[in-house]
């Protein structure tokens, strides 16, 4: 019987299930929107001020209702460092000195490969024939698009979208070491490990004279624009995130944000009038490809490969 199972899935990979693939997808629409609201923010507001503010909101007033999640208090403290604090402040600095939304969104998906190669190293978790391969083709996908990036991106700019992609790499690692906790209880309090640092930043990088500008001048749509960054994209997209996180290997889960960049660059395209010619479409192609390969592929397999004959 143990061999049946063998021919009919040997490559061992178990599917994730029918709604935990649409949550996966209803987190990356709510990510990939967040580029166009972060966009929208930073005409108004200092990038690293605004990171600050996003998690003083995300943590306040929630972390007096809810309980903190069930897991030591370094690692929890790590995991919003990581993945709040330095990821945006990073992502926000680097769209604000020279990245579109759609590139930021393309930049953060290397953290899918930081995520990957973390888990193989520090957890064990092994990446099967075909999460590489489709992992292989997403990969083409990208490299599409970063050789075709126009004049809205510069150096410094890029450099820090990929340093945050490194930091949410490593801050699902930590993650995935707290288990199964209260999701909506880590985001909350782990947010109160970001604010402080970053508004302390904010103080040395951009002085007071800007942020105080900043808030003065800013318009009921910036303010939108903050909501929802705290309320849809970090409440909702982290806590349904880090729940996928902590049930499936990494491997099979950070791939998702792989259509990040595809559905940036419709928001783009439509909201922030950013061009979408015809290459963007193949690489966009092949991002799905790969992304097809890594969550269906184990189980068409399973259902086209002919089943041993019993003797």
């Amino acid at each position: 019987m143990g061999s049946g199972r063998s021919m009919r899935n040997p490559f061992n990979v178990q599917p994730m299930p029918i709604p935990h693939i649409l949550i996966a997808l209803f987190v990356v629409a709510i990510w990939s929107f967040n580029f166009i609201a972060i966009k929208v923010g930073l005409a108004e507001l200092p990038p690293i001020f605004m990171a600050a503010v996003r998690f003083a909101l995300t943590a306040l007033p929630a972390v007096f209702f809810i309980k903190p999640p069930a897991a030591p208090f370094w690692r929890v403290t790590a995991y919003g460092m990581l993945v709040f604090g330095l990821q945006f402040g990073l992502l926000f600095y680097g769209m604000a000195i020279g990245m579109s939304a759609a590139v930021g969104a393309l930049a953060l998906q290397l953290s899918v490969f930081v995520t990957i190669g973390l888990a193989w190293a520090f957890r064990g978790e092994r990446m099967t024939t075909l999460q590489f391969v489709g992992a292989g083709v997403s990969a083409l996908g990208l490299v599409v698009i970063a050789t075709h990036t126009g004049g809205d991106l510069t150096l410094a700019g890029l450099l820090f979208g990929l340093a945050a992609a490194a930091c949410w790499g490593a801050g699902n690692i930590v993650g995935k070491s707290l288990g199964k906790v209260d999701m909506l209880a880590l985001v909350v309090w782990s947010s109160m490990a970001a604010p402080l640092p970053l508004f302390v930043l904010s103080y040395i990088v951009e002085g007071p004279q800007r942020i105080a500008h900043g808030v003065q001048n800013v318009s009921w749509l910036g303010i939108g624009a903050v909501a929802y960054i705290v309320y849809a994209s970090t409440h909702v997209g982290y806590s349904l995130w880090a729940w996928l996180m902590a049930r499936h290997p990494a491997g099979m889960v950070a791939p998702f944000t792989l259509l990040g960049p595809v559905v940036a660059a419709l928001f783009s395209a439509w909201l922030l009038g950013e061009t979408f010619p015809g290459w963007k479409i193949g690489a966009g192609l092949l991002v799905l490809a790969g992304l097809l390969v890594n969550v269906f592929g184990g189980r068409v397999l399973a259902l086209v490969r002919p089943r041993p004959v019993a003797s």
